[in-house]
């Protein structure tokens, strides 16, 4: 499975890496998982695309699951996902199907 990343998601994870010094370490499995092809966490209705959230632990904070990331990431085709977006739980509320659809629409053009 290939994986792309947006430049917002890029973006992202520069600006939390500086906050959160073990981030590429948490997403490190769940970037591997994506890769072998599993589909994780649940999906977002609102999107016409194939679009999932996957709650990950942030190591850095002792909160578990619900109070750390959030990775928004597109089956774009059967063997390709895009990342689209990643933020803390503790720093941002739920992302919006409009901002979604306006991060796919950059990615294409």
């Amino acid at each position: 499975m290939e994986i792309k990343a947006t430049r917002e998601f890029q973006r992202k994870v520069q600006l939390l890496s500086k906050k959160y010094r073990h981030l590429k370490t948490d997403l490190q499995p769940i970037l591997e998982k994506l890769r072998l092809g599993e589909t994780l966490g649940d999906r977002l209705s609102g999107v016409k695309c194939i679009v999932y959230k996957v709650r990950i632990k942030n190591t850095d904070i002792k909160k578990g699951k619900s109070g750390g990331y959030r990775l928004i990431y597109w089956l774009q085709t059967t063997d390709g996902i895009v990342l689209l977006d990643i933020y803390t739980k503790s720093e941002q509320d739920d992302i919006s199907v409009t901002r979604i659809k306006q991060i796919i629409t950059n990615f294409e053009s």
